[in-house]
């Protein structure tokens, strides 16, 4: 109850700070009608293959394909204050099939997550004050699918500089979600339900809230030169395990995945723009990870842009990952039965792994095929491979209308 407390507590104070000042000047007000900013459609597949499923204890397919699609409208109106308003609202939905859990349930046709439809909408709204450099928003979220439902509330304040080559940013947010604790069909108690369709015996509801800070300063460095520094820590709590994923043990015996009730971590990341030219931008970002399970991880990103003509630009890219396993992590078979955590899920294991592609976008300035709302289009191929032996294949397509 402390938490809800301090979330509604921080979001009446960010209220109360935006309107602090809304009743003078009436006089100077000019009415400026809402409008629309921009509306982005985006959509998106993913597919990945591998041989180290969680769901059986760390052997068997990881095959899955995810269908995904957005459409995020974005709003804005002046106040008497002539103060800009955003408004911001994303719809989002996603389509998936996971071979592996379908081996939640092998007696079954097919198991409760087999295939899923996971929906997440958001709505954001931000104040911008250009007579004292700040803005100021708040946002709130809802994401469901079979199996999970989740609430989460974000805050953000920022503050610009005189000379505008500086600016401070922190956003902080809550999730508080709750999980269906689905078990592997042969380590059900009596009585315990499978959540599949029809079946009525009971299955238990598990909380997991997570809290969120982010702390970000970007200053430009020269007009070619702009640099950001983010450091972001994060707290779950709450059920961080997955229930119906196995554990298999020296002995031969096996149960479900037992990991910690309480995680924290704390991603440092570094990102840098380079102007070269008027044809070229080279972006760099790497982000130092670290939380209280063991893992350490190093992630670096470079993407450079060229434009071959105004309104035709590509974008190369290319991201390095590596990371450690977490201290409970063990594979197939390895764990002894004495252990008091335990996992064979590979998400969490050591691995190093590559993603490489391109994008090409087009922003011609009379509109896309003589359609002058059609502001921009992007494509984006990109394919990843990690070490353990996974591969996976995604295909984006980004619209702009304005």
């Amino acid at each position: 109850m402390k938490k809800i407390v301090l979330t509604v507590g921080l979001l009446v104070g960010l209220l109360k700070g935006v309107y602090a000042q809304t009743t003078n000047d009436k006089e100077a007000y000019e009415k400026r009608k809402l409008k629309i900013e921009e509306v982005n459609l985006v959509s998106g597949y993913y597919g990945q293959d591998g041989n180290n499923s969680a769901v059986t204890g760390g052997l068997g397919t990881e095959k899955l394909s995810d269908f995904a699609n957005s459409i995020d409208l974005k709003l804005s109106f002046i106040d008497r204050k002539s103060r800009q308003h955003f408004i911001n609202a994303d719809f989002n939905i996603d389509h998936y099939t996971s071979a592996s859990s379908d081996n939640i349930d092998p007696l079954t046709i097919s198991s409760a997550s087999r295939s899923d439809t996971h929906v997440y909408p958001s709505l954001s709204w931000t104040v911008k004050d250009d007579a004292t450099r700040t803005s100021r928003g708040l946002s709130y979220s809802y994401s469901t699918e079979y199996d999970y439902q989740s609430h989460g509330f974000n805050v953000n304040f920022a503050k610009i500089s005189k000379d505008n080559n500086r600016e401070f940013s922190l956003k902080a947010g809550a999730f508080f979600d709750t999980w269906m604790a689905i078990l592997p069909s042969e380590l059900r108690p009596a009585g315990y339900g499978s959540a599949a369709e029809g079946d009525r015996d009971p299955v238990a509801y598990k909380p997991r809230n997570s809290y969120n800070l982010a702390l970000s300063l970007s200053q430009v460095i020269n007009k070619r030169l702009q640099l950001l520094v983010t450091v972001e820590p994060a707290f779950q709590q709450g059920l961080l395990s997955t229930p119906y994923h196995r554990v298999y043990f020296t002995d031969g015996s096996h149960t479900v995945e037992k990991l910690p009730g309480s995680r924290f971590k704390l991603p440092v990341g570094v990102r840098l723009s380079y102007f070269l030219g008027d044809k070229v931008i080279l972006r760099g970002f790497y982000r130092f990870y670290a939380d209280d399970w063991g893992m350490k991880a190093h992630t670096a990103n470079f993407e450079a842009t060229y434009k071959i003509t105004p309104f035709v630009s590509v974008s190369p890219f290319y991201r390095f990952h590596n990371q450690t396993a977490v201290r409970y992590f063990n594979a197939y078979g390895k764990h002894g039965p004495t252990e008091a955590y335990y996992t064979s899920d590979y998400d969490i294991s050591g691995f190093t792994s590559h993603f490489v592609g391109t994008g090409i976008r087009l922003a011609p300035p009379g509109g896309l095929f003589g359609i002058k709302q059609w502001h921009s289009v992007e494509l984006r191929y990109g394919h990843y491979l990690r070490s353990t032996g996974m591969v996976g294949n995604s295909v984006t397509l980004a619209m702009k209308l304005k």
